[in-house]
Parts: structure tokens; C-alpha cells; sequence
């Protein structure tokens, strides 16, 4: 099952009971008045992670350990220090990975490396009518993306003969009944609603053989979805819902991917999750906090059927802000194509974030940086953007771009006038090289770096006053301007070149910009399309808007600067891409890496990766985060 659920789609998947998780604890406040009080699983106490929610900037190059070598994670270790450590990253195959769940990949592979052991990725395909093949590819090569190799690849359908034995184990025990109520009835059993006290169902007390029968008239199709089912006997004076008899089988009539119409029956997650941990060894099930109820029927049904019981702990989920995670209202975005698919570099899916040009790097060390504690982490977008900013500002080679070009003429110099210049690809790291340009009478600047008026606080290019281009010896001066009568923009700058005479000094300008030549000798400039993608939605919670989601969208999401150019640098960084996928794994080379790996920083504009859909020689590029600097600033 999914570690980090979405608590939307468990609603949809009912109990037995009729009861999703969400409600479940809910009802466990209520249920304190019972008979007996819950009993509420302990965990190792963690130390209080500081400012987990805040938005300053992140901590300095963290040891990529840090969150197993203190903490929640070392106080689990601590509780069961097994020599031969096993733990498993088990989602369910019905959507597609978010930035939630690369928290739980995170923990649970990182926790079994960390401690010379092995993680399994294990699908936890127990309901044929909501899992697709697509997710199952899918997950696979987002682990893999995040730099992780399974020890093993499992599915929870292999144990399924396995789990039946079990079953009929359980009800020879009398530890389980068939039973034929409808949610409506269970519900009544359970006092919901109405403050009653709980009732056991009237068929709890039915003999061994009878159950045993109709268990098996389940299996050989003598009833139809919902009117069987087998029910755990658990505790009903526990004030604990998940020792509420919860339901171990469903009929459900649709053939499974991998078993075809063997069954008719399938497992639910409260029956096979804790079992299946125990056929693979696991030695820690490592869970977010929404199973934390759930801890006491994991150990119970693994005693009721003698089986070796792992130790489950729960951890806080991760949480981001001023997004949506939901499969339902993703699908719904994307069925009304407010985006393009599931990778739209707007979400906050992981096939988005890669798409987009994030490394997979950044959002481990930004895990990392958060630490583990057993709280939910409602983390700003911010948060999430100055960690990526300050992965790449240590691994993105620099490269001039111009999102808005108008071109320069630089009057007094020659028409064939060529200088190649030799630009570093990073100010701070030799060894990351450098590569040549060329320098021209005809330059593109941004339409943002021109104005038709000078003033005294502008330090740009304008009429009669000089800026420098960034690593061009000698600044311009602008003489004049030309515009299109029809739009009234400006489409042409005229300029003189200031190199002083020999001997002569020159005042350094203000400021510099970035530039692109024109050189049909040396393919420059480079045409792109730019994508800058702003927030979808305008407040930081869309899930809680009255209107529902949908009316919370930003009308400016996404920005398109069709005409763009960059320098010929891109060539040769397209040529050594990826750049440091993972800083502590050099030689990870991801076997599905695209275009996204083409990353860099465009100088005083912002971070960006090529997009998938650059194609026949069109650049397009989407905008990864912002710089640090107020790009408006003067």
C-alpha cells in the first residue's frame, strides 16, 4: 500500500466496516468513552525537528545521513538492531509517484543501505479494479530515477495462494467469519452516528465449518461483490477501530493482471500488508503516521496465525503546500486539460519535478534537510525551491539567454567584426570547464534591459547612458532606437562600442547583462521557446477553497516566450549532460534520462532544463526555479 496515502482515494477504498482510515481516527477519539480504552501504539520518541515548516533557507551541505544517524530513524534502529536489516517501499500501482512518496522512498531505501542491508519494491496489487500497467512502469523508473536499485522486485499477488492459507488458517482458529451485512447495518454495529454502543455482527458467532464453507463458496463464485465478505475477530471493547473485526476478504469480479480469473476473491491492505512483510523477512515496516492505528491489528493478525511479526513504526508524511496530490483531482487537471498529462512541470508529481528539470539529487538532499520525526511536514512550495536552488547552484554549468530579445547594432564596429570570448561554465568551479562564444557588431539583449527615458535610479542600457556586457572588455553606449509604429515596441538599439584609446583608462558601468551575438559562422544564437512556470493555484491551500480546487487555479501558470535565444554554450553542455545527477553517486547514470538532464543556469534570469518535447532542432525549455536576486531589481 501507498506509504504516504492520499487520504482522498482511501475514502474511496471502503473497509468491510464501511469505514476508511480517516474516519477510523476520528472514531478512535470517539471510542475513548468505550469500554476500553485504545490501545495506541508507542513509537521511539524523536527529537523535535526545528522550524520544520519554516521558509529560510535551507542548512549547509548536510551529510546525506544525517536523517538515520539522528533522530526518529536512530531510535527505531535502536529499538531492533537487527544484524540483517530488511525494509520495503510498498505503493499501491493505482496512480502515479508524487513528491510525498519520495519521502518514504527515501526512508526506506536510505534506511536499509544505511545499515548494510536491503530494501525490496514491492507493488501491493490486491485490487484489480483500480490498478493500471502504466503505474507499475511507471514507479519502477521513478525509484530508479531517484537512484535506488530494489534488492527485489515483489508483488503482494505472488503471495496469493500463500494468503489464502492463511485465511482458512485464521477461520480454523476461529479468529475469523464470513459475514453477509450491508455497510448500512455495519455501521450501526459500530455506533456511528448515533453514540450507541457497539454490537457484534449477528453472524460473529457462527460455527467454524460454516464459515469455512461459505469462505470457500466466496472463492468458487456463489456470491457477488458485497454479499460475503470475511471478517477478522478482533476486539470489539478495544477502543482502537482497526480491532473492529475488519474485513481480511472482498469479492471483487474483475480479472487481475497478473492471476487472471484465478480469484474472485482478493485480500484486503489490514490483512495482506503485515503478512506479506513477514513471508519477505522484513525486519522494520517503516509506515507513515495514518498507520499508526493500524499497529495493533499488524501484530495481532501475525500472532492469530503464528507468523514472524516485523516491528512496524510510523513517521510524519511530507506535505507540500499550495499544491494538490490527490489522484482524483490531478486526473481531473489533466481529463480537463488545465494541464497537459501527469508530467506537466506544474505539479508536483515526480515525473512533473523531473519533466520540469529538477535532480533527483535536489529532492533527496531536500528530504535529507528536513529530517524524520513522527509530525506531518506541511512544507512551503519555497521551502521546496530553495533547496533545489541551492543543489543547483553547485552543479549547473552558466550560460547567457535572452527571454525577450531586441537586437543591438553596435554602429562602430565593423561589419565583419568577430571576438571569441572564454566564458567559465561555473565562476566558483574550474573544474567544471569553460567554453567560447563569439562576440559580434549585431547582439540581442532583453526587452527588460532597455528604456526609451533614462533616470537617475536605472542602470541599464537606455539613450545617451552605458552597461556593460557580462565578460565583453569594453561596455556600449546607446546612440538611438527604432519601433514598430503598430505595437509601439521597440525593435532595434542603436550603440557605439567604448574601448578607449591605447593607454587610456575607462569607467567600469554599473551593472552588466547578458547578451547573445550574431555569428552564422558559429550557429549563433541558439532559438528556443521558454516556459516559466508560475504556481497553478493562488493560495496555499487549494484543497480548502469553497469553491472547491478548481476555482483556486492562477490564470498565469505558465508564461511562453516563443522567441528566445541562448548562446552556443548549450551546445557543449548539451554534450556532457547529465550534470551530477546525484553528488554522492557521480557515475548513477539514470538508463531513462531525457532531455531534462540538459540543465543550466541562464545568467541573471533563472535555472532551466530542456523539455521532452524539444524536437527537429527546436529548443524548448522550461524554467526549473527562480534566481535568488529580485530579477527586477536595477
Amino acid at each position: 500500500m501507498d506509504e504516504t496515502p492520499d487520504l482522498a482515494e482511501k475514502l474511496e477504498e471502503v473497509q468491510i466496516d464501511g469505514k476508511s482510515k480517516k474516519e477510523a481516527k476520528r472514531e478512535a477519539k470517539k471510542a475513548a468513552k468505550g469500554p476500553k480504552p485504545a490501545k495506541v501504539p508507542k513509537g521511539p520518541k524523536a527529537a523535535p525537528l526545528k522550524n520544520e515548516n519554516a521558509q529560510n533557507e535551507p542548512a549547509e551541505s548536510l551529510d546525506p545521513d544525517t536523517m538515520f544517524k539522528e533522530g526518529f530513524l536512530k531510535s527505531v534502529y535502536l529499538e531492533k538492531q537487527s544484524p540483517n536489516v530488511v525494509t520495503r517501499f510498498p505503493p499501491e500501482p493505482n496512480g502515479f509517484l508524487h513528491i510525498g512518496h519520495s519521502k518514504a522512498i527515501a526512508i526506506n531505501f536510505g534506511f536499509a543501505k544505511y545499515h548494510g542491508g536491503k530494501c525490496n519494491l514491492r507493488f501491493d496489487d490486491t485490487n484489480p479494479e483500480a490498478e493500471e500497467e502504466v503505474y507499475f512502469s511507471a514507479i519502477e523508473e521513478m525509484v530508479e530515477w531517484l537512484g535506488f536499485q530494489p534488492a527485489k522486485i515483489t508483488y503482494s499477488s505472488d503471495n496469493f495462494d500463500q494468503l489464502y492459507e492463511l485465511a482458512e488458517n485464521l477461520i480454523q482458529r476461529d479468529g475469523a467469519y464470513v459475514c453477509h451485512c450491508t455497510d448500512e447495518e455495519i455501521k450501526v454495529q459500530r455506533g456511528e452516528g448515533k453514540g450507541l454502543p457497539r454490537t457484534a455482527c449477528v453472524h460473529r458467532t457462527r460455527p467454524v465449518e460454516e464459515s469455512l464453507a461459505e469462505f470457500r463458496a466466496m472463492r468458487e463464485g456463489k456470491y457477488k461483490p458485497k454479499e460475503a465478505f470475511l471478517r477478522m475477530k478482533q476486539d470489539l471493547e478495544d477502543g482502537n477501530p482497526q480491532m473492529w473485526d475488519l474485513s481480511a476478504y472482498r469479492i471483487l469480479e474483475k480479472p487481475h493482471h497478473r492471476t487472471g480469473n484465478k480469484w474472485r476473491i482478493y485480500p484486503t491492505y489490514d490483512f495482506t500488508h503485515c503478512l506479506v512483510d513477514s513471508f519477505e523477512n522484513i525486519s522494520h515496516s517503516l509506515c507513515t503516521t495514518e498507520f499508526q492505528l493500524s499497529r495493533v491489528s499488524y501484530e495481532w493478525l501475525c500472532d492469530a496465525v503464528s507468523v514472524y511479526k516485523p516491528m512496524q513504526r510510523e513517521y510524519g508524511r511530507l506535505r507540500i503546500m499550495g499544491t494538490v496530490l490527490s489522484k482524483r483531482k490531478i486526473k481531473a487537471l489533466v481529463d480537463q486539460q488545465i494541464v497537459r498529462d501527469w508530467d506537466d512541470p506544474r505539479l508536483y508529481t515526480l515525473s512533473a519535478l523531473r519533466r520540469r528539470g529538477v535532480p533527483p539529487g535536489a529532492i533527496l538532499s531536500f528530504v535529507n534537510e528536513l529530517g524524520v520525526t513522527t509530525s506531518l511536514s506541511n512544507i512551503s512550495v519555497v521551502r521546496l525551491e530553495q533547496s533545489i536552488r541551492k543543489y543547483l547552484e553547485n552543479t549547473a554549468p552558466r550560460l547567457m539567454l535572452v527571454l525577450d530579445p531586441i537586437l543591438v547594432i553596435i554602429d562602430d564596429l565593423p561589419q565583419d567584426f568577430i571576438e571569441e570570448l572564454e566564458l567559465p561554465f561555473s565562476p566558483k568551479d574550474p573544474g567544471m570547464g569553460s567554453h567560447k562564444v563569439p562576440f559580434t557588431r549585431e547582439v540581442y539583449i532583453d526587452r527588460s534591459d532597455f528604456r526609451e527615458i533614462d533616470s537617475k535610479d536605472y542602470f541599464r542600457l537606455a539613450p545617451g547612458k552605458s552597461v556593460g556586457l557580462l565578460k565583453v572588455p569594453y561596455p556600449i553606449k546607446a546612440t538611438s532606437f527604432e519601433k514598430d509604429d503598430a505595437t509601439g515596441l521597440v525593435t532595434k538599439v542603436h550603440a557605439i562600442y567604448e574601448k578607449p584609446a591605447e593607454g587610456a583608462t575607462f569607467k567600469k558601468p554599473k551593472t552588466y547583462i547578458q547578451w547573445v551575438s550574431t555569428s552564422a559562422k558559429h550557429g549563433s544564437p541558439i532559438p528556443a521557446e521558454v516556459r516559466i512556470f508560475n504556481p497553478l493555484f493562488k493560495s496555499d491551500n487549494p484543497d480548502a477553497v469553497d469553491r472547491g480546487f478548481l476555482s483556486d487555479l492562477n490564470p498565469n501558470s505558465e508564461e511562453i516566450y516563443p522567441h528566445a535565444m541562448i548562446e552556443t554554450g548549450l551546445k557543449d553542455v548539451r554534450k556532457t549532460a547529465p550534470q551530477a545527477e546525484m553528488l554522492d553517486q557521480k557515475d548513477h547514470v539514470d538508463p531513462n534520462a531525457g532531455f531534462e538532464t540538459v540543465r543550466f543556469q541562464g545568467l541573471r534570469v533563472a535555472y532551466f532544463a530542456m523539455d521532452k518535447d524539444s524536437a527537429n532542432g527546436k529548443v524548448i525549455l522550461n524554467r526549473i526555479v527562480s534566481l535568488k536576486e529580485d530579477s527586477g531589481k536595477a
